[in-house]
């Protein structure tokens, strides 16, 4: 997405230069949501751009693994030889982290690209029993999709409950009881101990039958091509972005869930690994690079989550709030969270209220202040709980 995005938005602000769209994958350009829903359940063969990249003048290299650069003589070097730049952008992702001691055991996958979704789609028509290793938001789609093909599911989770990493305890706990009711089993506070053709064997000794066991335990920043440059990184291993999306290297640019950037909104550095930002960051990239007056990147983070039958969406960045309010039942179908500091939203998490996400964004962009006890009534629009 970030990379296609920033070709795009290059030739829609009138650059006429070469540009060339390096991959390591040897497929077209495709985008990744539908991996755990669609392609997987087998209603779509794949989720290709609608881009016409001769028509824009792209020029494609697929199927090319890049080993490192040259930033002080602006070469990129690839399995296939040098590759001269003007202007470099980096838009490599995130790879997914994998589970310590299953390597080269049969029947272990991730969920991440093209070719592991069309890995993973014959396991759910034949309808194996499936341990998924991780209870996060990848692990919650992957296990809606194998239960709506008839898998049976074990979803083991090393925390105390799913979204440890990425939601607050109160706001998490009413999410495990969506795998309940979709018929799958959650076991919380338990690891892996090891991966053994057609089970698992847990921590405490417990074997569970697996036919497939799928890994969604995290990603981290597809960098390691990087190390040695004088590209900065991160803790995480990220690329280290400006409010232009701009790396320490001269001429070479980051973007998507490979970089970081300052948030002058949340007061510190967001590393973000959704869809919109790859979405969002290459305008701001394009606009750079052609000279324009660019205004800093600082976006409300937004990303948004099909499970259970439930459409879970989230903007904002919730750490540093200092007030929690919830807006309806956690039990019930539709309800929403709000997190504030100072009077003013800075996150929200919305089930099943897409109204409450899309007014309370534009609320967090804007810096408003809120009347806590209007914002706590469900029954009332967001936008009229203005202070």
């Amino acid at each position: 997405m970030a990379g296609v995005q920033t070709a795009v938005a290059l030739r829609e602000k009138g650059f006429t230069g070469t540009i060339t769209l390096i991959g390591a994958e040897p497929h077209q350009p495709y985008d990744r949501p539908p991996l755990s829903k669609a392609v997987l359940l087998g209603t779509a063969e794949g989720s290709a751009f609608d881009v016409d990249f001769e028509a824009l003048g792209v020029e494609l290299r697929l199927g090319r693994e890049v080993l490192g650069v040259r930033t002080a003589d602006h070469v990129l070097d690839t399995e296939a030889g040098p590759v001269p730049y003007d202007v470099l952008v980096l838009a490599t992702g995130a790879e997914p982290l994998r589970l310590p001691g299953t390597e080269g055991v049969p029947g272990v996958h991730l969920l991440r690209t093209l070719d592991d979704a069309e890995r993973l789609r014959p396991v759910l028509a034949r309808q194996h029993d499936v341990v998924v290793v991780g209870a996060g938001w990848i692990g919650a789609e992957f296990t809606t999709a194998a239960r709506e093909a008839g898998c049976a599911v074990t979803v083991v989770e090393a925390a105390e409950r799913p979204l440890a990493g990425a939601l607050p305890a109160e706001v998490a706990a009413p999410m495990a009881a969506w795998y309940a009711d979709s018929g799958a089993v959650l076991r919380t506070g338990t690891r892996v101990e090891r991966a053994e053709p057609g089970e698992v064997v847990l921590d405490d000794g417990t074997r569970v039958s697996a036919g497939a066991v799928v890994v969604g335990i995290g990603a981290r920043p597809a960098t390691a091509w990087l190390t040695g440059s004088d590209i900065a990184l991160g803790a995480h291993g990220e690329v280290l972005a400006d409010d232009r999306l701009r790396t320490s290297a001269p001429d070479v640019y980051a973007v998507g869930d490979c970089a970081s950037f300052p948030s002058g909104r949340y007061g510190e550095r967001l590393l973000v690994h959704h869809w919109d930002n790859a979405l969002q960051g290459p305008r701001t990239v394009a606009a750079d690079i052609l000279g324009e007056a660019v205004a800093p990147y600082d976006p409300v983070p937004y990303f948004w989550s099909e499970q259970f039958g439930r459409f879970v969406q989230y903007a904002g960045h919730h750490p540093g709030a200092d007030t929690l309010l919830w807006r309806g039942d956690p039990a019930g179908p539709a309800w929403s969270v709000c997190w504030l500091r100072e009077g003013r939203l800075t996150a929200l998490l919305a089930v099943g209220r897409p109204r409450d996400l899309a007014q309370g964004r534009r609320l967090i962009e804007a810096g408003t202040p809120m009347d806590a006890t209007l914002l706590a009534d469900p029954a009332r629009p967001l936008k009229s709980a203005i202070a």
